[in-house]
């Protein structure tokens, strides 16, 4: 009778091209006990499945076409275990955390130290993504709270934990490197890259400083991720005014100066659904105050702006 010991033996030669290579790597077995294995499942088939050449052991076309079904037959059978082992099991309650790529370095951890308590009791998954498809996972019920910027599109509480100030990225040959702070004059005549029109936080603050600086800077490229606009500093050798967690992001090619003077700052929100009524959630927001205790202990590790002072404040959408 076949069983699936055969099939993992089978595979295990098929893979290893080899039977002594399978029987003492994979299977911890005698060759010899190997063989007899093999010749009894060729028996039990029908048909030969391995046949030996100069080169070891190959697979006859039956026996490559009996390797697809019997990795597939294996596979399911582990599913069917671990099934039946998950099902055995009390039901652990998941809490889904998003974090805007590049901010989960300094908030995971806190995150994960307001929820230390629960962690034993709850399964957290995390994610990481872009600030509008953190957004839109918010809404939709795929994540329960994330970090992120305070989209106003979107029908969701923000908190806010960080007030993140704008930095100059260049090339790392680029001229401007000797400096220790860019004055935002040095922006013109380079070529500038800023937010897109789906990057609308970042576009808004940087429009509106620029004005208030009286400049007139035409954006060469909209961006909207932090990867794009890395690489369009390094490719197109220009300037990019990015929140202060790009630091932690930056390749060999690309560095970064503060901006001279009182920068631009955006907000770092935590953004929820009202609708969601995970209890989880509730103990989470409960210490939002000790999530951000850590940026005051800790300034400029979080990117603020305001040498380690934040504000909390709840908005809405629109306000």
């Amino acid at each position: 009778m076949m069983e699936l010991r055969h099939l993992r033996y089978f595979v295990a030669v098929a893979e290893e091209g080899n039977l002594t290579v399978a029987a003492k790597k994979r299977l911890h077995t005698a060759q010899p006990s190997l063989s007899s294995q093999i010749r009894d499942l060729e028996y039990e088939v029908g048909v030969q499945l391995l046949s030996r050449s100069v080169h070891g052991i190959e697979l006859t076309p039956a026996g490559k076409a009996f390797l697809d079904h019997a990795r597939l037959t294996l596979a399911q059978a582990d599913a069917a275990v671990e099934a039946a082992r998950r099902a055995a099991q009390p039901a652990r309650k998941t809490f889904a955390i998003g974090f805007q790529t590049g901010h989960e370095m300094n908030w995971l951890p806190r995150a994960m130290h307001v929820l230390r308590d629960e962690l034993k009791n709850i399964q957290v998954t995390i994610t990481r993504d872009y600030s509008p498809e953190l957004a839109e996972a918010l809404v939709h019920g795929r994540l329960d709270v994330a970090f992120l910027r305070a989209e106003p599109t979107f029908d969701l509480c923000f908190e806010v934990v960080d007030h993140e100030p704008l930095i100059v990225l260049m090339p790392s040959d680029h001229r401007l490197t000797s400096r220790e702070a860019i004055h935002p004059r040095e922006l013109v005549g380079e070529i500038f890259i800023g937010g897109s029109n789906k990057a609308t936080v970042l576009r808004a603050v940087t429009e509106d400083y620029l004005r208030r600086c009286g400049l007139d800077i035409t954006l060469h490229h909209g961006v909207d991720n932090m990867a794009m606009a890395m690489s369009l500093v390094a490719s197109t050798r220009g300037l990019a005014l990015m929140p202060a967690y790009a630091k932690n992001l930056l390749p060999w090619s690309v560095v970064s100066r503060p901006l001279e003077g009182e920068a631009p700052t955006i907000d770092l929100v935590i953004g929820y659904s009202k609708a969601n009524t995970s209890p989880t959630l509730r103990l989470f927001l409960s210490r939002v105050d000790e999530l951000i205790a850590g940026v005051s202990k800790n300034p400029g590790q979080a990117g603020d702006g305001s040498e380690g002072s934040v504000r909390r404040r709840a908005q809405r959408p629109f306000e």
